[in-house]
């Protein structure tokens, strides 16, 4: 019996040694400590480094180990018995329960590895690894200047509205609806919110049947790649413009073009006539954020209308105008069906959210909607649902308002900073968006700037990897966004990013003429 008791005690002491060391290791996705330790312990358990039947040491002297109050390891421990992770003997305390394991694989223990090696990049026809894409380090929220574009300012995000939003969604009736599985259809609520608010606002009517839900731009994006686009096929993207587009065009195709921009946005040029389809971004062009006048927008769907070129509207930031009077979409100006428009509500909202739509005729959404149910079958529709909650209820309106009042400021004071700083840097005017597009001095090099800005906190995106094809002349251009960083650090931000350049002698080279 003495020998069984110290054998217990042991096993309770390799326990709470194993829980020490790994607690201040394990991050987990719990936001509190609670979950954290409760999260550990399951982690634990799973993972085998504490077997079946093992004794669990007392909330006391755990909570005294881990350096937490005995009420959070004895809510965690209870959570524990409730779920079956562990089990209560009489006169034990908690022990891990064996059934907890039931289902899962065994552990195989000293597999020799093998010593044929296939030879996987032989069997790759395509390598989308390869293409050039835009880098965003994912620990950008650790700079103290993140001057990114695409993420959220958390300060800003109204996440009480969003969150109760999400308490709606999880009554039972709504999870009868959003918890079914939409094989060839979308999720009403949400298509309701874009067909009679969404799309309204930009000037678009559109039936129900000729809108599909998708999981962003780029989904749309590769989604009409594949089902329109062949090798031969000549599909045409703005020069600098948007990377992911391009870069699912040249999966499918080997005739991508470069169309020229200049300060209106894209140019109704000969070359747009010699396309089957174009990609093109009016309301804030990818990357330089000027917007297409409105006599511009005629004149490409004119030329579209002549040569029969069908164009691909992404419309993202169309709500972000500064001016409170966005021109009407392209598609709500074409009268022949030619313009696909693609919107989303991850540039507004949250880039995680992943909420996007496609508006286009009826047949074509057909299509996609078939080819996107071999992909995802449909978007996760408990976000579609809140999504819609989010907007139905006013919040989504209440929050353009506010990101339009605050982004001008980001902007305005960016503007300022680089004006009394460095004026060598030209920054391309803009009517709203949420970055800014900027030309250094000719003969800068935007990727050893952005690298060195790093190391001082401040977080930059070259703008060479924009451009279809870099050389010398396109390293000098980069973006700045001010969407994820607070508006009192933005002056600070540049007055470093001022240090940094005049560390590396950037105010000695030559000034050149900007081009967007």
């Amino acid at each position: 019996m003495a020998v069984e008791k110290r054998r217990i005690m042991r096993s309770k002491q390799e326990i709470t040694s194993i829980w020490v060391k790994l607690f201040p290791r394990f991050v987990g996705s719990s936001a509190t400590l609670q979950g954290r330790v409760k999260e550990m312990m399951v982690h634990s358990i799973l993972m085998g480094l504490i077997p079946a039947d093992a004794k669990i040491p007392p909330s006391r002297t755990l909570a005294d180990a881990l350096g937490v109050s005995r009420n959070t390891v004895s809510l965690a421990l209870q959570v524990l018995v409730d779920k079956g992770f562990l089990i209560a003997v009489e006169r034990s305390g908690l022990s891990v329960n064996r059934d907890i394991l039931l289902g899962q694989a065994s552990k195989l223990m000293n597999v020799e590895p093998s010593s044929i090696h296939l030879d996987w990049e032989s069997r790759f026809i395509s390598r989308s690894g390869l293409q050039r894409n835009i880098i965003k380090p994912a620990n950008w929220q650790d700079y103290r200047y993140p001057f990114v574009y695409g993420q959220f300012d958390p300060s800003l995000m109204p996440l009480k509205d969003w969150r109760d939003c999400s308490h709606q969604s999880l009554f039972v009736p709504a999870v009868k609806k959003w918890s079914q599985d939409f094989i060839d259809r979308d999720y009403d609520p949400l298509l309701d919110q874009i067909q009679h608010r969404l799309l309204p606002a930009r000037g678009i009517m559109a039936r129900r049947d000729e809108i599909l839900l998708t999981a962003g731009a780029q989904m749309a994006c590769y989604l009409l790649a594949n089902v329109l686009l062949d090798r031969n096929t000549v599909v045409g993207i703005e020069d600098p413009g948007y990377p992911d587009a391009r870069n699912n065009f040249k999966l499918r195709s080997d005739r991508v073009r470069a169309l020229p921009i200049d300060g209106d946005g894209l140019i109704a040029s000969r070359r747009l006539g010699q396309c089957a389809y174009a990609y093109v971004t009016p309301s804030h062009q990818c990357p330089t954020t000027v917007t297409m006048s409105l006599e511009r927008r005629q004149q490409v769907l004119e030329l579209a209308r002549k040569r029969d070129v069908v164009l691909f509207e992404d419309d993202h930031e169309s709500e972000l105008n500064f001016s409170g009077k966005p021109l009407p979409a392209l598609k709500s100006l074409d009268t022949e069906d030619r313009v696909i428009y693609l919107g989303s509500l991850s540039k507004t909202l949250a880039h995680g959210l992943r909420i996007g739509f496609i508006v286009g005729p009826a047949e074509l959404i057909r299509e996609l909607r078939a080819l996107r149910r071999l992909i995802m079958r449909h978007p996760p529709t408990n976000n579609a649902h809140t999504a819609s909650l989010f907007i139905a209820q006013g919040h989504h309106d209440a929050f353009i308002r506010k990101l339009n009042v605050t982004y001008r400021e980001r902007r305005a004071v960016l503007v300022d900073a680089f004006a009394e700083w460095l004026p060598q840097f030209q920054i391309t005017p803009s009517l709203g968006g949420s970055c800014a597009w900027i030309k250094g001095p000719d003969g800068l090099n935007c990727q050893e700037l952005a690298r060195h800005c790093a190391a001082r906190g401040v977080l930059i995106e070259a703008g060479d990897v924009f451009f279809h094809k870099p050389s010398a002349s396109t390293q000098s251009y980069f973006r700045m966004g001010y969407s994820a960083i607070a508006s009192s650090l933005v002056r600070p931000g540049i007055e470093e990013l001022r240090d940094v350049c005049s560390e590396l002698g950037i105010t000695r080279i030559g000034s050149g003429r900007s081009r967007p």
